[in-house]
């Protein structure tokens, strides 16, 4: 048998506002490390394809991601798990699961729009969770903001210092290349056709770069300049702590910058660490193997109609076919089928180390949030679910679709696609979704139509805020005039009510009432 292999791990996520280019970036960081031979874009303009991990229809239609994507690539000596994430708000939930599974992730920030709303969100979950930020500045070869100023947001609207490793050489849309802050050296870009391959590059020292770009250079280095005389130079204690973040210019679309932002993953990102347990024990990656589910996906392959569990290695090493222990309910799982997975292309793994992302198939006892090991228990905390803002009724336009429907709504709701609501007073046939983003709904009635041919007619409700009720006071908040408890699946329940000010209201006039917020409501 093979030994395991010990390459050292970067785990990362990719993660922006919509449109920045995330889907753009882990393609051409593919391609940079010869994984695909060719680079294609999200919208598949000018003839080229659409990417390989945006799969589902809506995603080809719209031009966004709404699942996420891992891939795994050997880059040097190292072994780099990438997994990319929907940018879009309605589907910040599954970011914020993925994000539960990474140990660094590059923020894209647009260079002509600057920080944007998502963009912010994003850097408080990685806050929260501790996760170290490499930012990206992308777009650079189209019309953008001044980059002292984007910088200047950063800190100001996010509270890290950026400390830029590299610096544009050419102003927004005039793109000719980065001065590398750490090596004095310039490194100059040739535009290839359509940025379908990797962009040529050409290293410069300072002297040679003064006679081919002598304006351009000389703004560089005064740029460079004023950031060392302000102190922003890259410290990696201060990176890991969470006080600062690397940047880096770049254009994904055009591949410029690319072969920097692996290198400097590499370099700088953490590798993985100890896992803590939710008893505050530690796991170290040298223990025995432990991992745990982060994201649930079916209908990948609509010739089997398997379901995949993502689960993230925590500790030791996984062998496809062995047998561990499933956390919750104590019994032996056999891990029989493994695969990695990119969109719709698959590999078998069949052996995995602290870091790598493996997916198992036909896992139908796991949940998100489950944990597998070997060796002593572990259990690890499980991941929050958002609140949701939207609520809608859902019931199926073809009673003989029953069973069907029924199955549908079961797995959209395991793979956290949706969450659903039930009560003794709506009953089983017509449950309510609640949604973090109105998109969700559509997710859920495009893959009820397509997955289950169960087609289902969504009914809104008036309600826009959630909080988890005390079980000993359900009945008295049930009773109170315009409000509704329901259950959620993993049994929490839900007081809904329409708006803030009926919210407030209620808790004046009801002091005594514990009606607790949930993770990223509204205030």
């Amino acid at each position: 048998m093979d030994e395991p292999d010990l390459r050292p791990r970067r785990t990362f996520a990719v993660i922006s506002h919509p449109d920045a280019g995330k889907s753009t970036l882990t393609e051409a960081l593919a391609l940079h490390a010869a994984v695909i031979a060719e680079a294609g874009a999200v919208h598949g303009k000018g003839g080229r394809k659409g990417t390989v991990s945006d799969w589902m229809e809506m995603e080809k239609a719209r031009g966004i991601s709404i699942t996420s994507a891992a891939l795994q690539f050997a880059y040097g000596d190292h072994v780099v798990n990438l997994v990319d994430t929907p940018g879009h708000a309605d589907f910040s939930e599954d970011t914020y699961r993925v994000l539960s599974a990474v140990d660094s992730a590059v923020m894209l920030v647009d260079a002509a729009k600057g920080l944007e709303p998502q963009t912010l969100k994003l850097f408080q979950v990685c806050a929260h969770r501790g996760i170290p930020v490499i930012t990206v500045i992308n777009k650079w070869d189209r019309p953008g903001l001044d980059p002292l100023e984007l910088l200047d947001s950063i800190e100001k609207q996010i509270g890290l210092r950026p400390t830029p490793l590299t610096w544009p050489v050419g102003v927004a849309g005039d793109f000719r290349g980065v001065l590398d802050r750490r090596t004095g050296g310039f490194v100059r870009y040739t535009r290839t056709a359509g940025g379908s391959t990797r962009a040529p590059e050409e290293h410069l020292d300072a002297a040679a770069a003064a006679v081919a770009e002598p304006e351009r250079w000389e703004e560089a280095q005064e740029g460079d300049e004023l950031l060392s005389a302000d102190g922003a130079d890259h410290d990696q204690e201060s990176f890991l702590a969470g006080r600062t973040t690397p940047v880096l210019f770049a254009s994904a679309l055009s591949n410029f910058g690319v072969a920097q932002i692996l290198e400097v993953l590499i370099e700088l990102a953490p590798p993985p660490g100890p896992t803590v347990a939710v008893d505050e024990s530690e796991r170290q990656p040298d223990d025995d193997f432990s991992a745990f589910v982060f994201k649930v996906q079916s209908g990948m392959d609509t010739a089997h109609r398997d379901r995949l569990a993502y689960a993230r290695v925590c500790s030791g090493t996984f062998e496809r076919g062995m047998v561990v222990t499933h956390a919750t309910t104590g019994r032996p799982f056999t891990t029989k089928y493994a695969q990695a997975v990119f969109g719709r292309e698959r590999t078998s793994v069949e052996r995995a180390r602290p870091g790598d992302i493996i997916g198992l198939v036909n896992a139908s006892a796991l949940r998100v949030g489950d944990t597998i090991h070997a060796g002593p228990p572990v259990r690890y905390p499980p991941i929050a679910s958002f609140a949701p803002e939207y609520f809608s009724t859902v019931s199926v336009t073809d009673t003989g679709r029953w069973k069907q429907f029924r199955k549908g709504i079961e797995q959209l709701d395991q793979e956290g696609v949706i969450q659903v609501l039930r009560s003794e007073l709506r009953g089983e046939h017509a449950p309510v979704l609640a949604a973090v983003g109105p998109m969700q709904f559509e997710v859920v009635s495009a893959r009820m139509e397509s997955e289950y041919r169960a087609p289902v007619r969504l009914e809104s409700l008036d309600y826009s805020i959630a909080r988890r009720v005390d079980p000993e006071q359900r009945d008295e908040v049930a009773a109170l005039r315009g409000v509704e408890v329901m259950q959620r699946t993993d049994g929490a329940l839900l007081a809904l009510f329409s708006d803030r000010w009926r919210l407030e209201a209620i808790e004046r006039m009801n002091p005594h009432l514990t009606l607790e917020p949930l993770v990223a409501g509204r205030g």
